[in-house]
């Protein structure tokens, strides 16, 4: 039976929005094709009727998942009663968001493993990462555009790596102290004296 372009468009979704998911979840080797193809009630067989390669789907999942990162940030940053910079890492830097990396940020989920991708996969992440910079320029301090930009990075990096230390350790009160003390510091981490 021959399934319709529609049909074949929502099928595809469906294994990208799986893929995000399952990627942060479990890595980008923890779960096969034919895993994730029977969690969207497919078979193996049809992945290569929508994707030419393993690889085309961590480009794509990545860039989807990140894009509701990003897609997050603005909306935190929008709705900021005060200093939008500390709305960001106090959302960030959540329980909420430490106990399902399926939800979040690509980059504490899967940093180590980003950097092992193949090109085309790195691509992808590096265009969805200009954006995180961007929005992070946008409410950091700095005369000049490059000193926000300098500032972007080092919130980035901040934001990502208080992530990763927190999901770490296996002791819930040095989690939730490494969580708050990133939260608490990262506004003070770009002033213009230190960056």
């Amino acid at each position: 039976m021959k399934v319709s372009k529609q049909k074949m468009a929502e099928h595809r979704e469906q294994i990208i929005e799986a893929a995000a998911k399952r990627f942060r979840e479990k890595g980008f080797d923890g779960i096969s094709v034919a895993e994730l193809m029977k969690e969207v009630g497919l078979t193996h067989g049809g992945f290569y009727g929508h994707f030419t390669s393993k690889e085309e789907l961590v480009s794509l999942a990545s860039q989807r998942a990140m894009r509701s990162t990003s897609a997050k940030w603005a909306t935190v940053i929008d709705e900021a009663s005060g200093d939008p910079l500390a709305a960001l890492a106090k959302d960030y830097l959540s329980t909420r968001h430490q106990e399902h990396p399926e939800a979040g940020c690509l980059f504490a989920a899967l940093g180590g493993e980003l950097g092992r991708q193949p090109v085309l996969v790195k691509q992808a992440v590096m265009e969805v990462q200009l954006q995180f910079l961007d929005i992070l320029s946008r409410v950091v301090p700095g005369r000049t555009k490059a000193a926000r930009r300098r500032k972007a990075i080092v919130v980035f990096a901040e934001l990502i790596g208080g992530m990763i230390l927190a999901r770490s350790v296996p002791d819930p009160e040095l989690s939730q102290e490494i969580l708050k003390t990133m939260a608490a510091i990262i506004p003070y981490s770009v002033q213009e004296a230190i960056v």
